[in-house]
């Protein structure tokens, strides 16, 4: 596979091949590495969907559109105020 070039700023290459060096790596491997372990927004759909259609299988448990929107609602809140400080 060929290699490509992407510009980045400076500092953002800088701080990157700072963290791969901390792990004995070097930055190409380090950005290999760090892509293989990422998803893309549609492996991250299937997955949630999967993971729905599993808890559903198992326990019977399926949310409304409107329990779950009601759910991210009050996680988005608990997250906001667990990042407030005091």
């Amino acid at each position: 596979m060929p290699d490509t070039t992407v510009r980045i700023p400076r500092e953002a290459k800088e701080r990157l091949a700072t963290i791969a060096a901390g792990e004995g790596l070097s930055l190409r491997v380090y950005l290999v590495r760090l892509a293989d372990t990422l998803l893309t927004p549609r492996e991250r759909a299937e997955r949630a969907e999967q993971a729905r259609a599993a808890l559903h299988r198992w326990t019977g448990y399926a949310l409304s559109p409107g329990e779950e929107r009601s759910l991210d609602e009050d996680l988005d809140r608990r997250l906001t105020q667990a990042d407030s400080p005091l």
